[in-house]
């Protein structure tokens, strides 16, 4: 293999791993992990390194969590052993060849590599992957009827969630933000409203919800799932 293609395999496969743990972050965050610790606890599984923190009861104490970190974590053996063989025929062909030929051959992948993870560091570009990854997983999760509902952070004992309406409840459908309710009745306080054509809402009294939006929320879990009708991909049931 030149060092051109070991160079182009080797950008490849850094770009495969960090969809692969993009992936599996918004899985976890699916089934009720908030996005950072999701995020620390994947890169833990897939490196193998074993580091824990009192986050992780929130993984065992929960089947479906136990089920996707044996997953991940088989990924991450598997995909090691591919990454480091990778590694590995890179520095071979560097050797090969002149130090010169072999920097500028690297140039281009390196480049587009660089380019596609700062692209992912757009947070419009982060939300179009999360979408996706979401639209797919409602295909196995056994929850398309409900409303969606994605945990973002854990405050105390109230939660910052994100609410995907596939369809406004009947208590909420054709009723401004005012008279909702949700406020005084379930103390839920509506942060942003964020609708199907990607044009985001501060809300306002007469704020109201249609199919598609995306309404990010601050309140008790449990509540926020009964006032949206939304349930948790992955569950037990």
């Amino acid at each position: 293999m030149n060092i051109y293609a070991a160079a182009s395999l080797f950008a490849v496969l850094i770009l495969l791993y960090w969809v692969i743990a993009e992936v599996f972050t918004v899985l976890f965050r699916l089934i009720g992990l908030p996005e950072e610790k999701a995020r620390f606890q994947v890169v833990s599984l897939l490196t193998g390194t074993g580091f824990t923190t009192r986050e992780s009861e929130m993984i065992l104490s929960n089947r479906p969590r136990r089920r996707l970190a044996r997953i991940t974590m088989l990924f991450g053996y598997v995909f090691n052993i591919t990454f480091v063989s990778a590694v590995v025929n890179v520095f071979i062909s560097v050797k090969l060849q002149s130090l010169g030929s072999s920097i500028l051959s690297m140039l281009i992948p390196v480049a587009a590599l660089a380019a596609v993870l700062v692209l992912t560091r757009v947070s419009r570009f982060r939300a179009k992957i999360d979408r996706k990854i979401e639209r797919v997983t409602d295909r196995f999760s056994g929850v398309r009827s409900n409303n969606g509902i994605l945990r973002i952070e854990q405050i105390g004992s109230r939660t910052i969630a994100r609410v995907t309406l596939k369809s406004v409840p009947e208590e909420l459908r054709d009723k401004t933000l005012a008279d909702m309710g949700l406020k005084l009745v379930r103390n839920i306080l509506v942060l942003v409203v964020e609708h199907s054509d990607n044009s985001t809402e501060d809300p306002g009294a007469d704020t109201t919800f249609r199919e598609g939006d995306r309404v990010t929320v601050f309140g008790d879990f449990h509540e926020i799932c009964r006032a949206f009708h939304a349930k948790e991909r992955f569950t037990d049931e």
